[in-house]
């Protein structure tokens, strides 16, 4: 199983340093989510600069929120990233549930669903250098990915309806639900992959939330900050001890995951090494 590590968001200058220290520790992936109306560094724009100063790590986003941005201009800067890192990303996507996020792009909140349905399709078109409606006849966009039909797509679902986006458009799922109550969503993921007639079976991402030492009151703070919106206290709470952390990840290893990515919302850099030596050894 692969061990990814989730990047702060609350001081983007540092984030080179997570950068490399996270690939020489020995993980697998760095990953950053996608808020538009909060005070987080545009993942795109961000993981670009990580590939320039990395050169093994994987770079994945998680989600990033498709249906805020225009689709053509999203396959192009997803393409240029995938050819610059040289192949090394992985596009988590899915649609956003808040509903400022949809506002300051100016999108639909009860469309989000269909537009995402659409996006992922001309996407895939885009990146296998079909002509894109749009332009001008004949005119595709590019530049082409590495891979024949773009990148890996991880789709981040919860919902019935989201979750059959796995199988009709994705690549693999990106799980956030604890894993007391993951087990009924791969399940559905995995049905509906075999009932599409998919081969083998979807890349299962799982994630938790985790922080160890002086950085778990900061983490715990950013934390409550970022799912305020839920209402719920201790929505998120990070795992705080090594131990604990350890054994989470030989449960999701057990449990079957791909890759576990952890998330650790404290942005003392040290974490890297504290969460590397309870996660990877």
């Amino acid at each position: 199983m692969d061990i990814g590590l989730g990047l702060p968001i609350s001081n983007p200058a540092r984030l080179v340093d997570w950068a490399t220290r996270a690939e020489s520790a020995g993980f697998d992936t760095l990953a950053l989510l996608d808020r538009l109306a909060y005070n987080n560094p545009e993942p795109l724009v961000a993981l670009s600069v990580l590939a320039g100063a990395t050169s093994r790590i994987r770079l994945q986003t998680e989600v990033l929120l498709g249906p805020l941005r225009s689709t053509a201009l999203l396959a192009k800067q997803v393409a240029t990233l995938d050819r610059m890192s040289g192949g090394r990303f992985t596009l988590g996507i899915g649609v956003g549930g808040r509903e400022d996020d949809h506002a300051a792009a100016g999108t639909p909140l009860d469309q989000r669903g269909r537009l995402l349905d659409a996006q992922l399709t001309d996407l895939r078109a885009i990146w296998r250098g079909e002509p894109y409606p749009a332009a001008r006849p004949g005119t595709g966009i590019g530049p082409r990915p590495c891979a024949p039909g773009g990148p890996q797509i991880l789709i981040g679902a919860f919902a019935p309806a989201a979750l059959r986006r796995v199988a009709s458009h994705g690549d693999g799922f990106l799980c956030a639900a604890p894993l007391q109550w993951a087990g009924g969503l791969v399940q559905t993921v995995r049905e509906q992959w075999t009932a599409a007639g998919r081969s083998g079976r979807p890349r299962l991402v799982c994630q938790v939330n985790a922080a160890t030492g002086p950085a778990v009151d900061q983490a715990r703070r950013a934390i409550a900050d970022y799912y305020a919106f839920t209402g719920h206290t201790n929505w998120g709470e990070p795992l705080t001890d090594p131990a604990e952390i350890a054994n989470t990840v030989a449960a999701y290893r057990e449990f079957g995951a791909d890759e576990l990515v952890l998330y650790c919302y404290g942005d003392d850099v040290a974490q890297v090494e504290a969460l590397a030596s309870a996660a990877l050894h």
